[in-house]
């Protein structure tokens, strides 16, 4: 808590690596039980862990830091935003309560909490972290395509089974049982993980320590507009790679394979082409997502670390609502995305120019994020927000 940015930069380094490491246990047991052996087991198993992970949780209490309430920051935000934008409504409220926007020390709870002044100091902290966070909202619109539409890509590719064509004197029964296993598609997202689990230490052990040495390691807000390029250049590829896909649909190439209990009619590219998309979008996420986090709690003040790291995880959850709004607007009739026929098959869809509009979402929100974090650090070295009481800047 008191060894400044640098020790938040490594937590949360450590902790996303921690999350993958049971991403990989996930995918490697779990998606290959779901697809080539029964779903509900699978997913039974996910339950599981999901109730061990809460009873840990539960036992673990005693050892966590924990502080007391001291009123709601929320309410003061919301409170202060009223003012500022609805002054005339704002001074109506005071006319009618004149104790409750004001009140005396001795009137606040028993529990301490911030001033009036720090209030309005955690205020224009807050006014101006908040459009460096939404312009995230593209990024995540990206960044959810991996468990998405990149997985319904790779379904209509070609997936080899995990065990080669075996002899002739093997059994036909054992033979026809390991021909049934298919690489699970969600082993795609892999790529993804080996990247974070990678380069995560090699970016704390090594790489930040030397740029740190050499006065060249980049803010959280310049590490955030580079994941943002990564992101943009794995949707193109993946926009390029449908193009090709759909050549070969177009030609009518194509092979059925059984994935569970549909049958996919796919081009003869390995699925293997998408893995550039995966690892390039794991990239991204080491250089926006752990720095977003580092950003949201670091640049926070004190009372509202809680709050603003709330807000970026509900970012987040609205970038991937608009990934799903826009999917189903261009699955409309006229759309891009639109088949009657057989809802989930992309063979006669328009899946590459989702990808490249995509694409141009996130370079002219980069552009803007770019404009915004300039800005952002100009007022930050301001002299009103060096005198700020209230921030943890480490």
């Amino acid at each position: 808590m008191d060894l400044g940015r640098h020790a938040s930069r490594r937590f949360f380094n450590w902790l996303y690596w921690s999350i993958n490491v049971g991403a990989v246990l996930s995918l490697l047991v779990v998606a290959f039980i779901q697809q080539n052996v029964d779903f509900l087991l699978g997913y039974s198993i996910i339950v599981g862990c999901l109730g061990l992970a809460f009873f840990i949780f539960l036992f673990a209490t005693p050892i966590f830091v924990t502080k007391p309430p001291t009123g709601s920051q929320v309410s003061s935000m919301l409170k202060l935003a009223l003012q500022n934008c609805c002054p005339r409504l704002s001074h109506r409220h005071s006319a009618r309560d004149p104790q409750g926007t004001q009140p005396l020390p001795d009137q606040r709870s028993p529990q301490p909490g911030p001033s009036p002044q720090e209030d309005m100091a955690n205020f224009q902290v807050l006014v101006k972290i908040l459009p460096v966070m939404v312009t995230l909202v593209p990024y995540w619109m990206v960044y959810f395509q991996m468990q998405s539409t990149y997985v319904l890509q790779g379904l209509h590719l070609r997936i080899p089974n995990i065990f080669p064509d075996h002899p002739a004197n093997s059994s036909v029964a054992l033979r026809a049982q390991r021909s049934s296993y298919k690489i699970p598609e969600a082993w795609l997202l892999l790529a993804n993980v080996v990247v974070v689990l990678i380069l995560v230490p090699v970016k704390d052990h090594l790489l930040d320590p030397l740029l740190q040495q050499c006065k060249l390691l980049p803010s959280a807000l310049q590490k955030m507009a580079l994941g943002m390029f990564f992101g943009f250049a794995s949707v193109l590829v993946a926009g390029g790679l449908e193009m090709e896909r759909l050549q070969y649909i177009h030609r009518n190439q194509t092979v059925s394979q059984q994935i569970g209990k549909d049958v996919y009619y796919a081009a003869p590219l390995s699925i293997w082409w998408q893995i550039p998309q995966y690892l390039l979008i794991g990239i991204s996420e080491i250089f926006a997502s752990i720095p977003g986090l580092e950003f949201a709690y670091s640049e926070a003040p004190r009372s509202m670390q809680g709050a603003i790291m709330g807000i970026f995880f509900c970012l987040s959850g609205v970038g991937s609502l608009l990934g799903s709004s826009l999917v189903a607007l261009l699955s409309l009739p006229g759309g891009w995305l639109y088949c009657p026929e057989d809802f989930g098959n992309i063979n006669n869809c328009r899946m590459d120019l989702y990808f490249f509009l995509l694409a141009c979402i996130q370079a002219a929100t980069a552009l803007l994020f770019i404009w915004i974090a300039g800005r952002y650090k100009r007022v930050a070295q301001g002299p009103t927000s060096q005198s700020c009481p209230s921030r943890d800047r480490g």
